[in-house]
């Protein structure tokens, strides 16, 4: 497979995000219920690949840095697993069986207050994945790697906002770009088969 075809594969997921993004409600009501639930199933197979991304352009690396971005990435896509199913699914399962119109009762609070956290534990962990790539590839490449500069500030969007557009939905499409540039510029494999057995492996 062609670089440029794993690099668009990395890169998916997050795209696929920012277009979702565009679709999410700001908020949760019996109105939007089925939206936030089905957007939030989708996500279940899509968040965790966003920092499967981040880990590609480390293949075949086996130093410290490489590993505190696969842990953080690790991190990120557990913590943000749990927000997508307990504020995503789990909340939006129980709003969308209230009657229409009726006031959102606070046991759906209460998985906002145990799924919001966690979340923010793994947008931190995003943020941090981020931001050694970058700081790695601009002691590798130099100034070549400055657009990839995109990652941290998007990852920032994300922390801030979720995917709700405007800001998250940017956020998420600047992920997207930066892993594209950052699968991009690293080192070449033959292919994808060695790419994929390299990234977990180190």
């Amino acid at each position: 497979m062609h670089r440029s075809t794993l690099a668009a594969l990395a890169a998916a997921p997050a795209a696929a995000l920012a277009a979702a993004g565009l679709l999410h409600p700001h908020h949760l009501t019996t109105a939007t219920a089925d939206t936030w639930v089905l957007l939030h199933l989708a996500g279940l197979l899509v968040f965790p690949l966003v920092g499967a991304g981040l880990v590609v352009p480390l293949a075949g690396r086996g130093d410290p840095v490489a590993w505190l971005v696969r842990v953080a990435a690790y991190v990120y896509a557990t913590a943000y697993t749990a927000l997508d199913v307990v504020s995503g699914i789990g909340a939006g399962w129980v709003t969308s069986r209230l009657p229409d119109g009726a006031p959102r009762p606070q046991e759906v609070s209460w998985l906002f207050r145990i799924g919001t956290p966690i979340g923010e534990v793994g947008s931190w962990a995003l943020l941090v994945a981020t931001v050694v790539l970058v700081l790695d590839a601009l002691r590798r490449r130099g100034p070549a790697a400055l657009p990839l500069v995109l990652l941290p500030v998007g990852a920032w969007a994300v922390h801030a906002d979720h995917i709700f557009a405007p800001v998250g939905a940017l956020g998420m499409a600047m992920i997207a770009v930066g892993t594209l540039l950052a699968v991009l510029g690293a080192r070449p494999r033959h292919d994808v088969r060695s790419t994929v057995k390299a990234t977990f492996s180190g």
